[in-house]
């Protein structure tokens, strides 16, 4: 027990540590929310695109949580359409934001990526779950333990598992349950998730590795591609990518 507590406790108080310190903007207010670079232009680019994104959240929340949102764009438009899930309005916006905008300053880190007729098979998949997810009135979205950012993109994921990927250990609100199940595959269709409300939680997937969650923060390894993730600094080892 003592082991598992300093697991939990020592990783967010290094991340704690190096929020102090400075290493990215803790000025909200006139933080940048340009483009990070990460996509070329739409118009340039004709074929079909589906990128998951990730930044560090605003301000000491930072020190815990990263935002998450889903980019596509069908082959031969001349734009991406951004989706996020925010506290501001009703929960769902639609390109209220750069595609690949810093989020407050911090650099988006790319979490998946579709191209082509990979992304063109994805995108109506993408669309519906967006449209059907079910928190989306006014006051559905909640911080913690969710449904946040997190639980609207792993929700979406769930519904294109062919994505084969995972949210980052840092992305608190993953494992609330969206559809109201205590138990459910994972969204790469690999594994098994079960959570008590987003609370407390195990996940097991060949996708996902391993996975403890404990008020939030999530503690797990990574087998597949060997890493650990720790709460507060994410996933340290082989990238998943």
């Amino acid at each position: 027990m003592l082991i598992l507590l300093l697991l939990l406790i020592v990783p967010i108080a290094v991340s704690a540590g190096k929020y102090w310190l400075g290493d990215r903007s803790v000025d909200w207010q006139s933080a940048d929310r340009s483009s990070a670079g990460l996509l070329p232009p739409a118009a340039q680019h004709p074929d079909a695109v589906v990128r998951v994104f990730a930044a560090r959240t605003v301000r000491w929340r930072g020190i815990f949580a990263v935002h998450s949102w889903i980019v596509v764009k069908p082959a031969g438009a001349s734009r991406y359409t951004r989706y996020d899930y925010t506290a501001w309005g009703a929960p769902i916006r639609v390109n209220g934001f750069v595609a690949d905008g810093r989020w407050f300053g911090d650099e988006p880190q790319l979490i998946a990526a579709a191209d082509g007729e990979a992304a063109a098979a994805m995108i109506p998949k993408i669309e519906a779950a967006v449209k059907g997810y079910r928190l989306a009135a006014y006051g559905d979205y909640r911080a913690w333990p969710g449904p946040n950012s997190n639980t609207f993109v792993a929700a979406v994921m769930a519904a294109v598992p062919e994505l084969r990927t995972t949210l980052p250990p840092t992305a608190i609100g993953k494992d609330y349950p969206w559809d109201g199940g205590w138990i459910a595959w994972t969204p790469s269709g690999t594994g098994v998730r079960a959570t008590l409300g987003g609370y407390l939680g195990l996940t097991l997937g060949w996708i996902e590795g391993v996975e403890l969650n404990v008020l939030g923060a999530v503690l797990g390894l990574d087998l597949r591609r060997p890493a650990l993730k720790l709460p507060g600094l994410g996933r340290i080892g082989v990238s998943a990518a």
